[in-house]
């Protein structure tokens, strides 16, 4: 599939029932937290998306429930207004049926689309989990490893210093070893995949892919974005995302090998994303 029919196709299943929940807090409790992962990660890595909500139920006194869903900004970027708001308003629904006050985002695009338009305060995870901290035993998990990190900084992110520092200090807090690109911060340069590009004119955004792949210095590449890391890996990276570093065990060169994830893959991931809120939902690990 190419162009519109892929995006269009992506954002009805990203709005289907078969890959969408929502819950309330687990035991009972008010629900005073949303975490909403997005698309990309839930397609990328299942089992991190169940984690980093349940490390906020940890610290948030286990207020925190959850909503997975497309926020639409693939269906904003075709610039079809009327189909956006109503996509943007069954989000909107899902969150007010929770009774939620704010929203916790891991997707930086969700962070500018709610930003403008959801009703709710909205909170970066990465900004976020600075103020409430890692899990206790993750601190200091990467001082013996062997690798030196780039970090890429996502599009969304330029002139949000506070999105950038928390992921600087998250990998400081880890103890794993950063070399910054000289195009990082707010000289970031696109992944190839931003305004859906890749099916807009693939050839293109396969130039920007590659352009940025080659500012690499180290072989290895953190992303706090599923798609930029997917983007970095294409061209032969050795591309993370910082939550494989937060819930797995130290990081070596030994463990670098290709997560190239296809279509139907990150479908199912979706759907195991989607299993894995449920549980943290029923209180179970």
């Amino acid at each position: 599939m190419k162009g519109k029919k892929a995006i269009e196709v992506h954002q009805y299943l990203g709005y289907s029932k078969l890959f969408n929940t929502s819950n309330k807090a687990p035991g009972g409790k008010k629900t005073k937290y949303v975490f909403f992962p997005g698309c990309s990660l839930p397609s990328y890595n299942p089992e991190a998306v169940g984690n980093v909500l349940g490390h906020l139920q940890d610290k948030l006194d286990g207020e925190v429930g959850s909503v997975l869903k497309c926020c639409g900004k693939p269906t904003e970027s075709l610039g079809q207004k009327e189909k956006f708001k109503k996509r943007f308003d069954e989000v909107q629904n899902e969150i007010d049926k929770l009774g939620a006050d704010t929203v916790i985002v891991a997707c930086q695009s969700c962070f500018v689309v709610f930003s403008e338009y959801l009703k709710q305060d909205v909170v970066s995870l990465w900004t976020l989990l600075p103020e409430i901290g890692l899990p206790d035993e993750k601190y200091g998990i990467g001082k013996r490893s062997d690798i030196v990190f780039n970090i890429h900084d996502s599009c969304p992110t330029r002139g949000r210093d506070d999105l950038q520092d928390g992921i600087r200090w998250i990998m400081d807090k880890m103890g794993y070893k950063v070399e910054e690109l000289e195009n990082s911060r707010g000289k970031t340069r696109c992944c190839g995949f931003g305004g859906v590009a890749i099916s807009a004119n693939p050839d293109a955004a396969r130039m920007v892919m590659k352009k940025r792949a080659e500012e690499n210095t180290t072989g290895h590449m953190i992303s706090y974005c599923a798609a930029c890391r997917e983007s970095m890996e294409i061209f032969k990276i050795d591309s993370i995302h910082i939550l494989d570093l937060l819930f797995e065990e130290t990081y070596t060169a030994k463990k670098a090998i290709p997560r190239k994830i296809g279509l139907v893959k990150k479908w199912m991931n979706r759907y195991k994303s989607k299993l894995e809120l449920n549980k943290k939902a029923n209180n179970r690990s």
